[in-house]
């Protein structure tokens, strides 16, 4: 009787174990990543990571490209992680919380009390988006050459020339450039540079060998990508845009290898205690400290994203099944959320069809009906659309023609769909939609 029972315990136990070990179906994975490569649809690099250990990496694509000399991105190859790093930032300030050196509830007038609202904006605040100290761009200065970027002290100046954008604690409103007021608060506290401070608090506690900041422009000497976009049936370079208005909000590079070791030890608790990951993990208006939530394969995921120029970033952790996901690309094409969501959906097993890409062939004839100039009162510029033989490309003002692709007869897109134009040949209209949004063009006669 006792060995029956023993019996069935381990057969249970066997079968229990089988019901949740998941075979990971690289195959489709590859199949997906290959159609991608085929259809220039994006370069990149991908690390698939459960319970710290890797499962599955691929990159596609090239770090740099000159003339016909292609070289291939690696496993090794480091990318902008953007404002991904603002999680590695926030996780500094509540390392500094937890020393005591540094109060959530600390106003920014103890730092810099030259930037408005200053006796009134937290910490916490600006770890949550919620200070209403607005983005300083390029706009907020339009005099300035910012080829070779801005120094921390001009940028500072902008911000506390800045007009908020509401009273702190009042709202949400994504700022970039209060992530930088908290790496410069990093540097005050600690009295080192952001660079030392994240090699210090960071780095070097876990063994990021690709992962360091990064505040001057690409050097394709230390293995850092370069940005393309694929346009007119060729990759074509995209200019830089300097890194040094981001700093605390976004200079780091890394690797995805990298990335999933970070985001793992983060969970783990080797960085901050449960109590500052449960603050970094609370939501409100779709913000935490330094994390946001995703929902892929009907799971939630913890991480963030970040992206600028045409290079883009996606780090995503579930905390049940100890899964990390990281995605780096220098070429956005085909969606990014678009290609972390098949990747999560082929990890789960799920239904997902891996995109053909295929694009719709349409008569000149019918083209024809879509050539001119198009314009609208609440545009700047005037669109003109040509055709060439069986394609139809559009033009932005001065810029060169750019081919669309058709994916109906009436309907194009470029930039793997993330600009859709359709067309209203009755109408003479073309709608252009673009982030959610879209702005109707009349044909001029």
């Amino acid at each position: 009787m006792k060995i029956k029972i023993l019996f069935t315990v381990i057969i249970s136990l066997v079968l229990a174990v089988k019901g949740n070990t998941q075979t990971l179906d690289k195959t489709r994975l590859d199949q997906f990543f290959d159609q991608l490569a085929e259809k220039n649809k994006a370069m990149g690099s991908l690390t698939i990571a459960k319970d710290g250990n890797v499962l599955y990496s691929r990159t596609i694509g090239y770090s740099r490209i000159s003339g016909t000399e292609k070289k291939p991105i690696t496993e090794t190859s480091r990318f902008r992680i953007a404002s991904i790093g603002k999680t590695y930032t926030a996780v500094m300030i509540l390392q500094l919380v937890e020393e005591g050196k540094l109060k959530l509830t600390d106003t920014l007038s103890k730092f810099f009390p030259q930037i408005p609202n200053a006796g009134k904006i937290t910490i916490l605040q600006m770890l949550s988006h919620r200070s209403g100290i607005p983005n300083i761009s390029r706009e907020s200065d339009p005099q300035r050459n910012w080829k070779n970027g801005i120094t921390k002290e001009e940028n500072l100046a902008l911000i506390a020339r800045a007009t908020p954008e509401f009273e702190p604690g009042t709202k949400q409103s994504y700022s970039n450039s209060g992530y930088f007021v908290l790496g410069l608060i990093l540097e005050k506290v600690t009295r080192k540079s952001y660079a030392e401070a994240l090699e210090e608090r960071i780095i070097s506690k876990t063994g990021l060998a690709d992962t360091y900041n990064q505040a001057g422009f690409i050097d394709v000497n230390k293995n850092e990508s370069l940005t393309y976009i694929y346009l007119n049936g060729d990759w074509q370079q995209v200019d830089e845009t300097h890194p040094g208005i981001a700093y605390g909000g976004g200079q780091i590079m890394s690797t995805p290898n990298d990335m999933v070791r970070f985001i793992q030890a983060l969970f783990d608790g080797k960085y901050v205690s449960e109590e500052s990951l449960n603050l970094m993990k609370t939501i409100t208006d779709g913000e935490g400290l330094g994390l946001v939530t995703f929902t892929f394969a009907d799971k939630t995921f913890y991480g963030n994203t970040g992206g600028g120029d045409n290079y883009g970033s996606w780090l995503a952790y579930q905390p049940e099944d100890k899964l990390a996901v990281a995605y780096t690309t220098n070429a956005k094409v085909y969606p990014v959320a678009d290609i972390v969501s098949g990747v999560i959906e082929i990890f789960y097993n799920r239904p997902f069809q891996i995109p053909t890409f295929e694009i719709v062939e349409v008569s000149p004839e019918v083209l024809d009906k879509y050539v001119g100039v198009y314009s609208s009162s609440e545009a700047p510029v005037k669109f003109m659309v040509t055709r060439n033989d069986a394609k139809l490309f559009i033009q932005a003002g001065k810029e060169s023609p750019s081919e669309i692709e058709a994916t109906a007869s009436d309907k194009f897109q470029m930039l793997g769909g993330s600009v859709v134009f359709i067309f209203d040949a009755a109408k003479k209209q073309m709608i252009i939609r673009r982030s959610g949004g879209e702005r109707i063009f009349t044909k001029e006669n």
